[in-house]
C-alpha cells in the first residue's frame, strides 16, 4: 500500500473526525475507494471504535432511482436508525464513473431528496467527514495522468492543517467583525449582508465545524444578496457540464439567470424549492496546495484565489443560536476566479485584491 494512503487515513480519523474509543462509526465506501477503506478500518480497529461499512455507488443509485415510481417512503426507519445511532459518519468517495447519475430526471432527484430530509439532517448532526480516494475516474475528469492526479490530491490533503488553521483565522476574524461583503470584478458586483453571522475556519476538522478533507476555506452564511455575479470556473453538476453561469439577485433571491452551457441544470436547481433561489454560503478558498481546477467541487472550491457561493441550505455553524438560516434540500456550489481584476471588500475595506489577502506578502493597496 502507498504510504500516503495510510497518512490520509490518519488525518481523516485523528484530525478530521476526532474518532475516540467506543465511537460508533459508519463508513460509506465508494467502489474504487477500497484501499483507503482498508487503511481507515485498520486505524479504527486500533482506536477501539465500532465499525459498520456500507457500499455507495453511483451506478446503484442510478439503477434504483430510474426503476422507482417516484413515490418514495419518507425517511425509511432502517436508514434513519443507522444515522441516529452513529457518532461518526465517514464518506470515502471514489466512483468508477463521475457521471453515473447524469440521466436521472430532476423531478426524481427532488422527490428522493425531499423524502430523506430527516435522514440528511440527522447525518449532519454526527461528526461527519467527506473525503475522496484519488481514482482513475477522478484523474480522467481532471484531465490528468493517474500518477499526476495522485500527487495533486495528496498535496491538497496531507497539509499542516494546524498551521493553515492559524492563517485562516485572520480571515475569519475579519468576517466575524463585518456587516457587509462586496465582491467586484469585471463581470461581477455583488453585495451580501453578514452581520451577526459566524464565519467558519474550515480547517478539515469537526473541531472547527469543518467536514471536508481536503478543506482550506473560510465560509459564512450571507443574507440580503443584491447584484450580479458570474461563475467562470467550469464544473459538472448532475453529470452535465456547466460553463459561465450568471445570476442576478434582487432582495436576496435569484430573479434571472443564464449560462453559456448547462442552463437547463441551473434552472432545475433553482426550481428545487423556495430556498434554492437564495444563497446559503459565501466561501473563500485558501488552500494553496490546490493549484488547478479538476472539475471536482471538493477540491476546486478550496483553491486559493477563488470565491464560491452556494445556492440552497445554510449551515447552522454560521448562525446565532435560535436563528434559522436559508433552508433547502440542496446545497450547490458555484465558483468564480478572483485572481485578476477583482477585489473582495468587508464594510468598504479591501481584504483581498487579485487573489492576495491583505495579511499576505504582495497585497496591493490600490
Amino acid at each position: 500500500m502507498d504510504e500516503r494512503v495510510r497518512e490520509h487515513a490518519d488525518v481523516l480519523v485523528d484530525w478530521s473526525a476526532r474518532v475516540e474509543a467506543g465511537d460508533d462509526v459508519v463508513l460509506s465506501v465508494g467502489p474504487d475507494a477500497h484501499e483507503l477503506a482498508v487503511a481507515v478500518a485498520e486505524k479504527l480497529g486500533d482506536r477501539g471504535a465500532n465499525l459498520l461499512a456500507t457500499y455507495g455507488s453511483g451506478e446503484i443509485t442510478r439503477a434504483y432511482l430510474r426503476a422507482h415510481d417516484g413515490d418514495f417512503d419518507e425517511n425509511p426507519a432502517h436508514e434513519l436508525a443507522l444515522v441516529e445511532n452513529a457518532d461518526v459518519y465517514l464518506s470515502l468517495g471514489g466512483g468508477r464513473n463521475t457521471s453515473a447519475t447524469a440521466d436521472i430526471p430532476g423531478e426524481q432527484r427532488r422527490a428522493y431528496n425531499d423524502a430523506r430530509s430527516e435522514i440528511r439532517e440527522t447525518r449532519l448532526g454526527t461528526r461527519w467527514v467527506s473525503t475522496v480516494h484519488p481514482t482513475r475516474s477522478l484523474a480522467q475528469q481532471a484531465n490528468m495522468a493517474y500518477e499526476e492526479y495522485q500527487e495533486f490530491a495528496y498535496e491538497a490533503i496531507l497539509r499542516d492543517w494546524e498551521s493553515l488553521a492559524d492563517e485562516m483565522a485572520q480571515l475569519k476574524d475579519c468576517l466575524d467583525a463585518g456587516s457587509e461583503v462586496r465582491l467586484v470584478s469585471s463581470d461581477t458586483d455583488l453585495t451580501m449582508e453578514i452581520e451577526g453571522r459566524t464565519a467558519v475556519n474550515s480547517a478539515a476538522s469537526v473541531a472547527y465545524d469543518s467536514h471536508n478533507l481536503p478543506s482550506g476555506e473560510v465560509f459564512t452564511a450571507p443574507a440580503a444578496t443584491e447584484g450580479e455575479v458570474t461563475f467562470d470556473v467550469p464544473m459538472t453538476l448532475r453529470g452535465e457540464s456547466v460553463r459561465d453561469v450568471r445570476l442576478e439577485f434582487d432582495d436576496g433571491e435569484v430573479v434571472d439567470y443564464e449560462a453559456d452551457q448547462g442552463g437547463t441544470v441551473i434552472g432545475e436547481i433553482l426550481e428545487t424549492d423556495e430556498g434554492a433561489r437564495r444563497l446559503g454560503e459565501l466561501g473563500i478558498g485558501m488552500n494553496r496546495g490546490i493549484d488547478r481546477y479538476t472539475d471536482n467541487i471538493l477540491f476546486d472550491e478550496k483553491m486559493g484565489e477563488t470565491v464560491h457561493l452556494a445556492l440552497g441550505r445554510a449551515y447552522d455553524a454560521c448562525l446565532p443560536d435560535g436563528e434559522s438560516g436559508n433552508e433547502s434540500a440542496i446545497h450547490v456550489d458555484l465558483i468564480t476566479d478572483v485572481s485578476e481584476d477583482s477585489r473582495l471588500e468587508v464594510d468598504g475595506e479591501v481584504i483581498q485584491r487579485n487573489g492576495v489577502f491583505r495579511f499576505e506578502d504582495g497585497f496591493e493597496t490600490q
